[in-house]
């Protein structure tokens, strides 16, 4: 009988073991659901991703949205946006980038996977709460053209040292950068007359992210194709937003053993504890489904230099980290 028990004790003590492990990490994917081009970012003391709802395109109409205080348990923010807001989208809502200015939060996005002649583009929408509900600011896109071969999609808002706010974006293996409007209702002119500046670096194809480290500019990019193995992550380092930015090598890539078709991604800091974490998309080594797609996030390191090391996937993620 003492054996008995002790076995049991034992067993309890070891699955006691194990769910206090699983709540120190957070476990890859983050969160359940079929969820793309993850973009993270710190509003305050919480940190908030709004990814792409992964599925055919028709079905592609709206934005969830998900916070947490540690990365580790996360809460589900639905449809914050969708196509009764929308009144242009038809169809493939895809990347959303969100940012806050002034108190209010702006959540821009790409819509309808335009072509030369059709409506669609980057459009741009505003709510009190980072939560939403977000409303269509313009009515309309606010890039609708296709300018130095790029299809206005995958757009990051990046707000450089002396608070200037430019929008990186581009498909098509092309990427431009775009200043803002201070009201975020437009574009415009560079200081010297041009409204599109082209940034495109070796081997990009889609995804671009910008953040600032040490005083380097870190240019980062999906390459490949989103629906193969090829799909990965590389970066450049720049001492301006404009660049010339220099491919240095891949950071992210697939991993037989964990995941496949890793991309499109985002980073963000923790200024208290000063840790990176990159936060992307994968595809579950055991699926050929199209938009079968999961949000993960591993650390971010660097070596001496500045350079980003390779990222390893793991199917733990990262240990809690609060704000």
């Amino acid at each position: 009988m003492k054996n008995i028990t002790k076995t049991i004790l034992l067993a309890v003590a070891m699955l006691c073991s194990v769910s206090a492990s699983a709540q120190r990490t957070s476990g890859n994917p983050l969160f359940e659901g079929d969820y793309a081009d993850p973009e993270g970012i710190v509003f305050g003391k919480t940190y908030w991703i709004y990814p792409t709802f992964s599925a055919a395109y028709d079905d592609q109409l709206h934005f969830d949205c998900f916070s947490s205080k540690d990365l580790v348990k996360w809460t589900k923010h639905p449809r914050i946006i969708d196509a009764t807001e929308i009144k242009w989208l038809r169809r493939a809502l895809w990347a959303p980038a969100a940012i806050e200015k002034d108190g209010k939060y702006y959540l821009f996005f790409g819509a309808n996977d335009v072509h030369e002649g059709e409506i669609g583009g980057i459009g741009v929408a505003v709510a009190d709460n980072p939560a939403g509900p977000f409303k269509d600011l313009l009515g309309k896109p606010l890039i609708g053209e296709i300018v130095n071969g790029a299809q206005p999609i995958d757009q990051y808002v990046f707000k450089d040292k002396d608070g200037t706010h430019y929008m990186y974006y581009g498909g098509w293996r092309h990427c431009n950068v775009v200043k803002l409007a201070d009201d975020f209702r437009s574009i415009v002119p560079f200081p010297d007359g041009e409204m599109y500046k082209e940034v495109t670096p070796e081997n990009y194809v889609e995804g671009p992210f910008m953040f600032i480290r040490e005083g380097k500019y870190y240019f980062m990019w999906s390459e490949g194709g989103w629906t193969g193995p090829d799909y990965k992550v590389a970066y450049a380092i720049a001492d301006s937003p404009f660049g010339p930015f220099v491919r240095k090598d891949v950071i992210l890539q697939q991993d037989d053993k964990v995941a496949r078709g890793a991309g499109h991604h985002s980073v963000v800091h923790n200024p208290r504890s000063g840790k990176y974490y990159i936060i992307y998309h994968r595809r579950p080594i055991d699926s050929n489904k199209r938009d079968n797609r999961v949000t993960c996030i591993e650390e971010l390191h660097f070596d001496a230099e500045g350079n980003i090391l390779p990222v390893v996937m793991t199917h733990e993620g990262v240990r809690k980290d609060r704000l």
